[in-house]
């Protein structure tokens, strides 16, 4: 297939992007790294082949840097990603014609010697770097073509108009400076003594808030191959005993100890599918092997204790620090909700007299103010900017915020200061920031139609 490929001296300039340039995030995306089940895997060319295709992009991505970030790619999950868009693509009927393929090796400045292709160096690459034949490397690039293709028909309707170009960039661009007024819970928290009978009465009004959620303690192995697991796989299959089994191929038996069905894995960290496949075992029975993270398991529900809400007393301090928590916020809302009220009622008889410091301290509440910051930046002592950037965007002179509620507290603010986009320096970067927030505003619609396919994907071809 495409023999006149190795053959051809001539170059084209026109660079067609591939899959890794059209969708930049690609090798990062997907399913998590569980293996499929038995019959989906054993000897499936298609998920190899796809496996081998999302390793060649990351080389082409990353380079010389692939072999130290390679271990923070889950190239198995792009592979069953990659599979589940080439069947959307083919579903749609989005082809690549093989002079398209051609093209698109031909342009790729990998490829290339001087502005252009060169065959010596595209068949070095692909023996000593890709590690792949031509035949099999035009059929990846086809694929690629084809996901870019699809990208291009899903999102071909996004469009962006001038307020919206113009609200993205006076986000990025506008500096804003504050005062403003917070109600920290911690500051009330040293405050609060509740007596015996205030907890209890808490705990029967909230019983549910501390149930226990299902919990599992489990045994298993772990390999560092999946071949080497589907023989541990197939041995235990016909003795059933975890201990025997792992003691043949020299693999130690774990014990997670019980934990909740939302915490992370002892020893093994978060895995959904993991959890999933326990969570329908009976006790004593045997996942079937699952990849996360370079390594490979198989687990034994030893013990299920179902969903409970422990006896009081065994939780007395828990009880506490929830009471205590859920008390000094009630206050510290409250109590900017009063100071709001009257910087409102001040404001209105003289805009000028709202003054913070003094309606503050008046409330026994903190005022301060913070230094410029741009939306998508860091307040000190406060956090992520985006709220109080909003805010402050819509607000007047001397106007006040209604209490804007952050996990840290309760806040008031007013703008101390603006330092106003630039609108020669916009208009001379219009077109570019335009370009480069329709290609986000692109990735993410499309993003989000990759989840949407994953959600109605049962099972990859």
């Amino acid at each position: 297939m495409l023999k006149q490929l190795r053959h051809k001296k001539t170059a084209k300039r026109l660079w067609i992007a591939l899959a890794i340039v059209i969708i930049p995030a690609f090798v990062f995306w997907g399913f998590s790294g569980a293996l499929r089940s038995r019959q989906e895997q054993d000897g499936s060319l298609e998920f190899r082949d796809s496996l081998e295709a999302v390793k060649n992009l990351a080389i082409m991505q990353f380079g010389d840097n692939f072999s130290e970030i390679q271990r923070y790619l889950n190239l198995e999950s792009q592979a069953y990603l990659r599979l589940l868009l080439l069947r959307e693509a083919k579903a749609r009927r989005i082809k690549a014609s093989n002079k398209e393929v051609i093209e698109a090796i031909e342009d790729n400045p990998l490829f290339q010697r001087k502005g252009a292709f060169d065959n010596r160096i595209y068949s070095e690459l692909l023996q000593y770097t890709f590690r792949t034949q031509p035949r099999i490397f035009e059929e990846q690039t086809r694929q690629s073509l084809m996901i870019s293709r699809l990208y291009d028909q899903v999102t071909k309707d996004v469009k962006l108009n001038e307020q919206e170009i113009s609200e993205e960039y006076r986000k990025a661009n506008e500096e804003i400076s504050i005062y403003y007024i917070a109600g920290l819970p911690a500051d009330f928290a040293k405050e609060i003594n509740p007596s015996e009978k205030e907890l209890l009465s808490f705990f029967a009004k909230n019983s549910l808030q501390f149930k226990e959620p299902l919990s599992f303690n489990l045994n298993y192995v772990a390999a560092d191959s999946e071949d080497k697991i589907r023989q541990v796989y197939a041995r235990l299959g016909k003795t059933n005993d975890l201990d025997e089994t792992a003691a043949q191929f020299k693999l130690a038996v774990k014990e997670t100890g019980l934990f909740g069905q939302t915490d992370a894995i002892p020893g093994i960290g978060w895995s959904p599918e993991i959890l999933m496949a326990v969570s329908k075992l009976k006790k004593e029975n045997f996942t079937d092997p699952i990849g996360l993270d370079k390594s490979y398991y198989i687990l034994k529900l030893k013990e299920r204790k179902e969903p409970y809400i422990p006896p009081y007393p065994s939780i007395q301090d828990k009880v506490r620090d929830t009471f205590v928590q859920e008390e000094s916020k009630r206050i510290a809302k409250g109590k900017t909700e009063d100071c709001l009220e009257k910087l409102r009622q001040a404001y209105q008889n003289n805009p000028k007299s709202a003054d913070f410091n003094k309606f503050a301290k008046a409330c026994g509440l903190k005022s301060e103010s913070s230094g410029f910051f741009k939306f998508g930046s860091y307040i000190e002592n406060i956090g992520s900017s985006d709220s109080f950037w909003k805010e402050s965007a819509a607000l007047k002179e001397n106007e006040t915020s209604g209490v804007i509620a952050l996990p840290s507290g309760f806040y008031i603010i007013k703008v101390k200061q603006r330092v106003p986009v630039d609108e020669k320096r916009f208009a001379a970067e219009k077109e570019v920031f335009a370009q480069r927030l329709l290609q986000d505003r692109k990735q993410d619609y499309f993003n989000r139609f990759v989840e949407e396919l994953k959600k109605k994907s049962t099972r990859l071809p």
